[in-house]
């Protein structure tokens, strides 16, 4: 998972747990019932048209609010591949980690549709469509590890086999 290239969709600043995932939809464990009504309220396209691969692009502040684990666990199960972000709520950008997708503190510029390939170990992200790119901090070795396998508890498990 050095590598994601997937299509963008682009969303604003403070998008909030409560928005990714509404309350009232957290009375199931199951992460299909809550990747169906993912960023529904803020885009009502989004869940009938996501694919499996695809990028999410935001502007500051992605995540915050609660430090409800369905948030990541929605976006993930609905097909996206890696957010994007100029920032990230802190305990989001860790609950996403230890489910294994990737969020990316970058400022790229992108809009719907557009292709953008992320190498996690370089540090490099590229807007395909328009040739722009950008750089980030490398994910270090073990946050590749624990992506690699899926989240932290999937590789927990492989590294106590």
């Amino acid at each position: 998972m050095d590598e994601i290239k997937g299509k963008t969709w682009t969303f604003g600043e403070n998008i909030d747990t409560d928005v990714i995932i509404p309350g009232r939809y957290l009375r199931t464990f199951n992460p299909q019932d809550l990747a169906d009504h993912v960023l529904e309220g803020e885009r009502p396209d989004f869940t009938k048209n996501v694919k499996k691969g695809d990028i999410i692009v935001a502007d500051e502040n992605f995540g915050c609010g609660s430090s409800r684990e369905q948030a990541p666990v929605a976006i993930k199960t609905a097909g996206v591949d890696a957010i994007v972000a100029k920032s990230f709520a802190r305990i989001f950008y860790r609950n996403a980690i230890n489910i294994g997708l990737p969020v990316v503190v970058s400022d790229i510029e992108a809009k719907d549709g557009d292709i953008l390939k992320i190498d996690l170990a370089k540090g490099i992200i590229v807007n395909e469509t328009t040739g722009v790119e950008d750089t980030f901090e490398p994910f270090k070795d073990f946050m590749l590890d624990i992506l690699n396998d899926e989240g932290l508890v999937n590789h927990y498990l492989k590294e106590n086999e």
